[in-house]
């Protein structure tokens, strides 16, 4: 309990970041049709332009996020977030100036390079961060305090937005963004700087024995190239992993094709179909970030040592489908808030992965770890948008061959369900107890 409490500065940047990016989350649908369609429920390019980010942030975080955990694992988890936390400033501010079509454009445009190298790092990197800090028995209570937090910042965020004026929402967005980059620089400690690092990327002999036989050989090659090899590193991961690794890379493949199909489609169906607005999304989210973290802050921390993080995950995925072919058949609006309730169960997937893969490597290993499972989810950024952004432009269009607008929806509930079946077939060795 001493080591989580002296995350406390970790989890107030956690907090703070999320909170900034929560806060414009409900409007930006509505800011995007406004600037590209003004007027109309219905907007395939809106769609189309969502799904090219989200194909071109998987494609960027699939090569930067093993990029950063390696210089994490080198230079030290502090000076590897500040570039993630100062960059997403700037397209914020951006929209917090104007939202007019050209300033719209001008966001997309930074927004599209910045998530390139920003999306996903600061959660990845806080995970390696308390991976340096906690041991292997508490690590799935802290990842899923972690993730609490970020769900508390998410109802917060949702929940300011749902009373200010969208532009209003904005510019408190962005002094949000650079409260959390200051106060990370001035107040986090930094957990590792490994001048000597040389433990291979995934091992399963003892790390000491192993670093020292390494250290032994020429170091011809400076770290950084050494770093800068991400795609090695991801093969690596492969290459050398266990099986229990490889299932868990296959879990969060085909998760995160889910949850990204969902992010790029589930706001443009709410609104075409049932005509929503900022307010209705904030409510939505504001329903789902708190039965996310009443499951993260309160039933993950009780149920993890108890029922193990392989059987959590399981539940978690179950209703991670469940919940998606619910919004899929929605006949009322009110059908999409009992969905976002689902929250307080599939919310326990994610963490779960997290630790799974923890226990899997070594100390000296956590940063390129959790930034190759990143890079496992990139991917499944990169092709969800491929997938189901065409699916969803069609369906929620007048050429819609069938009147089925949730049909987008249902088959990201079937991609989702891949990830349950193999999450069954999981066997991880629990840590021996000295």
């Amino acid at each position: 309990m001493e080591k989580l409490n002296g995350l406390s500065h970790l989890y107030m940047m956690v907090f703070l970041h999320n909170f900034s990016s929560c806060m414009v989350a409900p409007a930006i649908t509505d800011v995007t049709m406004g600037a590209l369609c003004p007027g109309k429920d219905e907007c395939s390019i809106a769609i189309y332009l969502t799904g090219f980010q989200q194909a071109m942030s998987g494609l960027g975080t699939l090569m930067m996020m093993p990029l950063l955990g390696s210089f994490s694992d080198k230079y030290g988890r502090k000076a590897i977030l500040t570039l993630p936390m100062t960059l997403t400033i700037i397209p914020l501010g951006i929209l917090a100036y104007s939202q007019t079509r050209r300033f719209f454009y001008l966001y997309y445009v930074f927004n599209v390079l910045f998530s390139m190298v920003c999306e996903g790092s600061v959660p990845c990197l806080s995970l390696a961060y308390v991976a340096d800090n906690v041991t292997e028995e508490k690590r799935a209570s802290a990842f899923g305090v972690i993730s609490g937090i970020a769900s508390a910042a998410f109802v917060c965020g949702t929940l300011s937005a749902r009373f200010l004026s969208t532009p209003l929402a904005f510019q408190l967005s962005t002094l949000v963004a650079v409260i959390g980059a200051v106060y990370m620089r001035i107040f986090l400690r930094e957990s590792l700087i490994d001048h000597n690092l040389c433990t291979p990327f995934i091992s399963h002999v003892n790390p000491a024995v192993i670093a020292k036989i390494d250290c032994e050989k020429p170091k011809s090659d400076t770290q950084l190239f050494k770093a800068l090899r991400s795609l090695n590193d991801l093969t690596s991961f492969f290459n050398s992993s266990s099986l229990t690794i490889t299932q868990a890379a296959i879990i969060a493949f085909f998760s995160n094709l889910a949850d990204a199909g969902l992010n790029g489609s589930l706001m443009y169906y709410l609104k075409a179909q049932f005509h929503f607005n900022k307010n209705q999304f904030a409510d939505l989210m504001v329903i789902s970030g708190i039965a996310g973290s009443v499951s993260q802050l309160i039933l993950m921390p009780i149920l993890a040592p108890t029922l193990g993080e392989t059987r959590l995950l399981s539940i978690g995925l179950f209703f991670h489908c469940i919940h998606m072919f619910i919004y899929s058949i929605a006949w009322s609006f009110w059908v999409s808030y009992a969905a976002a309730m689902f929250a307080i169960l599939f919310f326990f997937a994610q963490p779960c992965i997290r630790s799974i893969v923890s226990k899997e490597v070594g100390p000296h290993e956590q940063g390129k770890a959790q930034g190759c499972i990143s890079g496992i989810c990139s991917v499944a950024r990169i092709v969800s948008p491929l997938a189901f952004t065409p699916l969803t432009a069609l369906f929620l269009s007048e050429r819609a061959p069938l009147n089925f607008p949730g049909l987008s929806i249902m088959c990201i509930g079937f991609a989702s369900m891949v990830s349950f079946v193999q999450s069954m077939m999981v066997r991880t060795v629990p840590p021996i107890l000295s």
